[in-house]
């Protein structure tokens, strides 16, 4: 699941969204936004298969396993709040994402394939895990190779405009500091995330 290579627009079409953001998957579904499949009647989903949905968006848009989104339910369980905004909060914590939405990449799958290349530091040093929680105070950097830093570079002009609030980015040095905690605000994917715990308490 983590690293789903199959057709993306037909994600977007089933799950109802821009779940996966490259340019193909995106104008697939605005072509035609109806699941996939022939002769399409819309149905209204039970209760397990619209929680199974929302669940499934969460997987596909961060590119979770199933057991490392069950990792992040139990964490956040543990946690003060409310479960579904920590385990949202958890996703949104994880290098891969906030490269993404530093700018730094275009995608998440594009963020994460970088980022286990090696070309990406956290305060100065070699991380290759995508999955690693980023604390405030954090930098990410690009490493200091020409080829990345050409690369990065114009991946950082033509997303400009796409920065979170928890981070700041600094275009001169290629590099984004995280500066705080998510909210439930900062999460850029629309999901019911009650309907995700109440399924995945059963």
């Amino acid at each position: 699941m983590g690293h789903y290579t199959g057709p993306k627009a037909r994600i977007n079409r089933r799950l109802g969204g821009v779940i996966y953001e490259n340019r193909g998957a995106i104008k697939g579904y605005d072509r035609r936004a109806t699941p996939p499949g022939m002769h399409n009647r819309p149905r209204r989903p039970s209760n397990y298969g619209a929680a199974l949905m929302e669940k499934q968006k969460i997987k596909h848009y961060y590119g979770l396993g199933e057991r490392q989104l069950r990792r992040y339910f139990e964490t956040a369980k543990h946690m003060k709040g409310n479960t579904g905004e920590q385990l949202m909060i958890l996703c949104e914590r994880r290098l891969d994402n906030v490269v993404r939405r530093a700018g730094m990449a275009l995608t998440r799958p594009q963020a994460r394939q970088g980022i286990v290349h090696g070309h990406f530091l956290v305060n100065g040093a070699k991380v290759d895990k995508p999955s690693y929680q980023l604390r405030p105070g954090d930098v990410v950097s690009v490493r200091n190779r020409e080829k990345l830093q050409i690369l990065y570079r114009s991946i950082l002009g033509e997303n400009g405009s796409q920065i979170a609030a928890f981070v700041s980015q600094d275009p001169e040095t290629l590099s984004a500091s995280f500066d705080s905690i998510p909210t439930a605000e900062d999460v850029s994917l629309p999901v019911d995330v009650n309907m995700v715990v109440e399924f995945m308490s059963r």
